[in-house]
């Protein structure tokens, strides 16, 4: 069964305290799960304004998201935001992500608009390039002359490969830690018990299994 983090966002204070606009949200989602028998784990509001990216709620849910192994669902596309480039960096940290409104189709549409949000970012490294250009043939001197020389040393061959593989289960640690922080504030303090109570918030170890003792431990390392 798919697990399902619900995110519902109003524009205005007003809105947020009469509820205007937010169970038309939450009916839309909750029929979307229904209607394929999605579980809904946990839901979060926002009142925040589209044009605005700062979104601690939004962060919160991606986060619950990606560390219980769910799909974020919205009502509406423009419940996220009308920024491409917000856009972009949601499909870059790869969470899932569904909107009621168009459920096939939207992976496709972001897909669209985060290369448009792409091809803004060559286009403004390709004015940035001009510029240096013209810098340089002006008689400025540009870049670090042992620029060169440091990427040679950082050369690891197959070390890089082991140090990726590393970097990545020390991030996935970092999602953990305020999670196991919680458990901890909660009275349970055991690595059992750690990975039971993890368990039982639908969080996933990093290859999508169940937590044990040893697990917990290894994370635990990881953060120092």
């Amino acid at each position: 069964m798919c697990r399902v983090v619900a995110y519902y966002r109003v524009s205005t204070a007003k809105q947020g305290l009469s509820g205007l606009g937010l169970e038309a949200q939450r009916q839309a989602v909750l029929a979307l799960c229904q209607s394929r028998g999605w579980e809904v784990i946990a839901e979060r509001t926002e009142v925040e304004s589209g044009k605005n990216d700062n979104r601690p709620e939004l962060a919160a849910a991606l986060h619950q998201a990606k560390v219980t192994g769910a799909t974020l669902v919205v009502a509406k596309l423009d419940r996220l935001s009308r920024s491409v480039a917000f856009l972009s960096a949601l499909q870059d940290s790869g969470a899932k992500f569904v909107a009621a409104d168009m459920p096939e189709a939207n992976e496709l549409t972001v897909h669209i608009m985060a290369a448009v949000a792409q091809a803004e970012r060559q286009a403004i490294s390709k004015r940035t390039k001009d510029a240096l250009g013209a810098a340089k043939a002006a008689g400025r001197k540009l870049g670090n002359p042992n620029g060169a020389a440091a990427l040679r040393r950082a050369g690891k061959g197959n070390a890089a490969a082991v140090e990726t593989l590393k970097a990545g289960a020390d991030s996935y640690a970092q999602d953990l830690a305020p999670v196991i922080a919680d458990i901890r504030a909660a009275g349970v303090t055991s690595l059992g018990g750690i990975a039971a109570e993890l368990n039982a918030r639908h969080i996933q170890t990093r290859r999508g299994g169940k937590w044990f003792a040893s697990g917990v431990a290894n994370v635990l390392a990881r953060l120092g």
